[in-house]
This record gives C-alpha cells, sequence and structure tokens, in this order.
C-alpha cells in the first residue's frame, strides 16, 4: 500500500515538474520513524532531482527545496508538506494511512503485504541459480559452514519471493587431491568397522591423521597422487571408496539440513565435472590462452588478477577448472539468468579468476555471475573444545535454550519445549549472524546470542509468539471492519508508518543480497509494537478500538512471520495456521517437508 501514496505524490510532483511520474518515483522514500518524535511518512530527496537533470544543478539546493515546496499544495491524500533540509516532507491523512495499510490484514492475514510492491516489479523475472552450503565430503558439517548455508537459503529465498524461478544448488567439495591423499589414508589406518559405527566422525580422523603424517611420509604423499590420479583415470576400487565415503557423506548432512530448515533442489559436486574440465582446458589451449610454465604445470596469464593454474604437470586438474566446467555446464542446462556463488571472502580471487576466464573463453553471461562474500566467525565454541561441528552447535544452542526457559518458567505452556529451544537457538543464530555486513568478521558471544532482550533472535520469536498470543485469545474480534479514526495514537502511527518501508527494505535487500535489512527492520518493528502493545490494550477497550487494535497487531504479526521466513527462521504459527495444519493432519501436504534432493545426485 506504500505504493499507493508514493504514486499519489508522484502524481502531484509530475505535474508540477513536467517531468513523468517514472522519474520521480525513486527520489521518493519513506522515511525512519523515530519513536519518540513526530516524522513524516515520507521524504523527496531534492538532490536527487537535480543528478536527473529535472532541477539544474547551478541553484542553490535549499532554495529549490523551499521553492519547489511551496509550489505544492495539501490534497486529499497529502495533509501536509513542509521543506526540510535538501528534503520534502509528506505526511499523509491519517485515517486513510490507517485504513490503506491495515486493508489487507482485515479479511486475511496479509501474507502478500509488501512482496507484491511495484517496487519489486521493475526487474525481469528469470532463472537464478544459487550455489550455497558446499561443504567438502569425507568431513562433518562445520561450523563454519553455517554461514555459507543460511546466508545462500537467505537468498535463495528473497528472491523466491519477489517471482524468480530459484534453483537451490549444494555443490559438494567431492574431487581433488584432498581424496588422494583420504583413499591413501583410509588404505592405511582406517577401519570398516569403525566407519560403519561413526562414519563421519571416522573420516575425520583419518584426514587428521593423514594430513599430519604427509608431512613427513614421502610414501603416503605418492600414494595420495596415485590415488588421485586413479580417480581421475576412473579406476573401478578407487571410484568405488570414492563413492562410499561421497554417500555416507550426503546422507549425513542431509540429517542436519532438515535441523536447519533448508533443502536443495540439486546435490551436485566437483566430480561431476572432472572429465569436462580437461575439455576447458583444451578450449584455452584453442584460443591461444594457455601457457605451460618450467615445471609443467598449464596457467593463463590474468593481467589483472595474476597468473591461474588450471591443469598439474601430472595432468590432472584443479579446484577452478572443474568451476569453470561446471558453470558452463550449468548454463547449458538450466538457461539461468543469474548465478550467485556464497562463499567465504578468502575466495574472492578465486572467483574474480573464474568470472575472467569465462569471459575470455566468449561466455558473456560470465557478467550475470556473481560471487557473495562474508567474513569469518571468531569464539563460535561448545563447552566441549575447540573442534565445532555444526552440530554441535545446534546442540548447544538447543540445550541453553532450554536452561534459559526453565529459569524463566516459560515451558509450562509449550506442548514440545525441546522443538521449541531448537527452533528460538537457531533463530538467535541467524539473527547474529546477520545483523551486519556479511563481508565482516564478528566475534561470537553465546550469552549475548541469547539474550531474550535488546536485538536478537530471542527476542524476535518472543514478539511474534506474543502477538499470536494475543490474537489467538482474541479471535472474536476478527470478523468486524476496522474503524481507522480511532488508531490516532502515536505508538500506533509509528508503526504503521515503519510498515511503510518494508518493501524498500526488500527492495535493498535483492539488490545488495544482504539480510542485515531486513533483520533490522523487524527488530525495529519488534521494538515498536512492544511499546505500542503497553499503550494500547486490546482486552478491556471499547469494542470498536479493541477491533482496530487488533488489526494492528496482526498486521505486525504478520511482516513479522513475512520476514523471519525470509531469513530461514520458524515463527510460531498463527492461529489460523496452526487450523490449517490440524486439518491436514491426515497426510503431509506439498511444502510441509525439505524437498529431497534430485537431479546430479
Amino acid at each position: 500500500m506504500a505504493c499507493l501514496f508514493r504514486r499519489a505524490i508522484a502524481a502531484k510532483l509530475s505535474r508540477t515538474l513536467q517531468h513523468p511520474e517514472e522519474l520521480l518515483l525513486p527520489a521518493l522514500s519513506a522515511a525512519p520513524v523515530f519513536r519518540k518524535q513526530q516524522t513524516p511518512d515520507f521524504k523527496l530527496s531534492v538532490s536527487l532531482l537535480r543528478s536527473k537533470g529535472i532541477l539544474p544543478t547551478t541553484a542553490d539546493i535549499q532554495l529549490q527545496t523551499e521553492d519547489l515546496t511551496r509550489q505544492l499544495k495539501p490534497d486529499n491524500v497529502v495533509e501536509d508538506i513542509s521543506a526540510g533540509s535538501g528534503t520534502i516532507n509528506f505526511t499523509v491523512h491519517r485515517p486513510l494511512l490507517v485504513q490503506k495499510l491495515l486493508e489487507p490484514f482485515e479479511a486475511d492475514a496479509g501474507v502478500e503485504f509488501g512482496l507484491n510492491s511495484e517496487l519489486l516489479k521493475t526487474s525481469e523475472r528469470g532463472t537464478i541459480l544459487v550455489e550455497y552450503s558446499s561443504p567438502n565430503i569425507a568431513k562433518k558439517f562445520h561450523a563454519g559452514h553455517l554461514r555459507s548455508t543460511i546466508i545462500g537459503n537467505f537468498i535463495a529465498n528473497l528472491k523466491q519471493v519477489l517471482g524468480h524461478a530459484v534453483i537451490r544448488m549444494n555443490y559438494l567439495g567431492d574431487w581433488g587431491m584432498q581424496f588422494g591423499l583420504l583413499g591413501a589414508g583410509f588404505s592405511q589406518f582406517g577401519s570398516d568397522s569403525k566407519l560403519k559405527d561413526n562414519p563421519l566422525q571416522h573420516l575425520f580422523e583419518v584426514y587428521v591423521r593423514a594430513n599430519r603424517d604427509v608431512e613427513h611420509d614421502d610414501c603416503l604423499k605418492l600414494e595420495a597422487r596415485d590415488f588421485f590420479r586413479k580417480l581421475e583415470q576412473h579406476d573401478e576400487k578407487a571410484l568405488g571408496l570414492w563413492q562410499r565415503f561421497r554417500d555416507i557423506t550426503v546422507e549425513e548432512y542431509q540429517r542436519v539440513y532438515e535441523r536447519l530448515g533448508v533443502h536443495f533442489d540439486v546435490y551436485s559436486g566437483e566430480s561431476l565435472h572432472q572429465s569436462q574440465s580437461q575439455d576447458v582446458v583444451q578450449q584455452l589451449q584453442q584460443r591461444g590462452l594457455l601457457r605451460t610454465t618450467e615445471t609443467g604445470a598449464e596457467v593463463v596469464d590474468l593481467s589483472e588478477s595474476g597468473v591461474c593454474a588450471v591443469r598439474r604437470s601430472d595432468g590432472t586438474t584443479l579446484y577452478i577448472t572443474r568451476d569453470l566446467a561446471a558453470a558452463i555446464d550449468r548454463k547449458a542446462k538450466y538457461s539461468f539468468t543469474e548465478m550467485i556463488y556464497v562463499t567465504d571472502k578468502s575466495q574472492t580471487t578465486h572467483f574474480q579468476q573464474l568470472f575472467q576466464i569465462l569471459s575470455a573463453l566468449g561466455h558473456s553471461w560470465a557478467q550475470s555471475c556473481r560471487h557473495v562474500p562474508f567474513g569469518l566467525v571468531r569464539g563460535m565454541k561448545t563447552r566441549s573444545g575447540d573442534v565445532v561441528f555444526l552440530e554441535d552447535v545446534l546442540n548447544e544452542a538447543r540445550s541453553r535454550m532450554l536452561h534459559n526457559m526453565s529459569q524463566s518458567k516459560t515451558t509450562k505452556d509449550l506442548e514440545d519445549p525441546e522443538d521449541t529451544a531448537e527452533k528460538v537457538g537457531l533463530s538467535a543464530l541467524i539473527v547474529q549472524d546477520f545483523r551486519g555486513p556479511l563481508v565482516s568478521d564478528y566475534s561470537f558471544h553465546w550469552d549475548r546470542v541469547l539474550q531474550a532482550q535488546g536485538d536478537t533472535g530471542v527476542f524476535l520469536q518472543y514478539s511474534h509468539a506474543r502477538l499470536c498470543s494475543l490474537l489467538q485469545k482474541t479471535t472474536e474480534l476478527e470478523a468486524c471492519r476496522l474503524d481507522p479514526s480511532v488508531l490516532s495514537e502515536a505508538s500506533a502511527l509509528s508503526v504503521l508508518q515503519h510498515l511503510l518501508r518494508f518493501d524498500e527494505v526488500l527492495l535493498q535487500s535483492s539488490q545488495d543480497l544482504q539480510p542485515k535489512h531486513v533483520v533490522n527492520f523487524l527488530l525495529k518493528l519488534s521494538h515498536l509494537a512492544a511499546y505500542a502493545l503497553r499503550e494500547l490494550p486490546v482486552k478491556g477497550s471499547p469494542t470498536h478500538v479493541a477491533q482496530a487494535r487488533r488489526c494492528l497487531f496482526r498486521a505486525v504479526c504478520s511482516v513479522l512471520a513475512t520476514g523471519m521466513r525470509l531469513l530461514g527462521i520458524t515463527p510460531r504459527p498463527t492461529a489460523e495456521e496452526e487450523t490449517q495444519r490440524r486439518s491436514d493432519s491426515s497426510g503431509p501436504g506439498p511444502g510441509e517437508r525439505p524437498r529431497r534432493p534430485r537431479g546430479d545426485q
């Protein structure tokens, strides 16, 4: 509904400035809300009008602002227009603001609120492939992979709700020299019985020992190279052992992904592109892009980002060679309009070289490939030790949340306290991770992450649950129509003004792929709602007042749930969703569980 007001203001500006509305809309934005002071609803940036050539850049900007403000008059949409510092402020008629913003929540839960904005329909819809998580097989899921998994899941969720066809791909590290080391190590000190009892733990132990011993054991080093050469030559015995490791790992990972609420459409891997990568080397040679070093390795000279090796002297391929083959194969198979890689920032140079070589090979679509880098997490440890596996972190979060809940005696009303602790603990991890710029490193502290107050995932879940409880206890009010005139209090208007920004926040996140915009919006909405709940009681108020306030809180509850799902957080179901779930309990419906992997596995 914010678009209705933006469009009305743009039409007013268009008549005054004699320029099309579409040129003026980008200069309009919802104003930030401050709880302790009145704010306008929308701001017009005069400097943006100047940069677009709509206003001359030679004149004084403040004089232009005041002159344009005098030319604009209030009407049946805008009740007040005032000049700020290089901005023009617009305030919408209060009853109209209330009525239009809350209309979607009268008849239903308003699940499309913000998502169907015209702001989000300016770009063409296409097919977007998001590659994320991508752990190495034969290793336990390390806590370091959490960032890639939840960031990629957020990007895929966001692109999907904005109307794109999304392919969620897990590109497993299932090839390379490390498997030569693992294969050689397993043949020396591996155990079939230990592999059966605790598969990933045993493979991890084998790899750690082999990685340590290879530094001073030349025989093991030669065996590792020989094993990987056999893999590249499709030796039956070597491939059989490799396949066994891969199957074990994928099965274990799927269990962790289910806990995270994450699913993939395609489980791919480096191994699928081993033979194709040799073809890529031939293409580079044919184009005169390849040269051989004194050691016999073959490299591509990239003036912008250095020399990049694509094949070893023994003829085996490298990580980037397989990435090149994978990208070419994906374009042919999926015809994507954009491909997004989500990995840590240490791989930034790798992806710069990848995109540069693709362009050199004549693939113009390399311009539509994008790398989303993220920083490191410091201090994420469990009580048990320094080696942090993701399941240990999830168990720790659940355990600590159960303890906190027992201390506050909130478990008495819960059917399944452990499940609630699991969901709230995961919410805490996600919100902590998403609060700042993704590329930044951050320090992790359990006590801070799991606080019930402040800007945390626990507070976000608590805010949504509190609103759900209010709605469930006041269902007798839901069938009546809204009287917009009774929501005139500053606390109610602050909530509505903040809701005006939701589509702009989604647009910003869709452009820079940063979840912090959504997180900060939801946290501020939760704080504004908490204040409004204290100031605007539903129980005990006159019926028409209670109905309007309930509708306001229903809107907040719905937008919180929408935003939480985008982030990968499971909110508590509303009364309507719980009723629907119970009616469907005779059998699982579509979308109730993560889809099983399909495609390349």
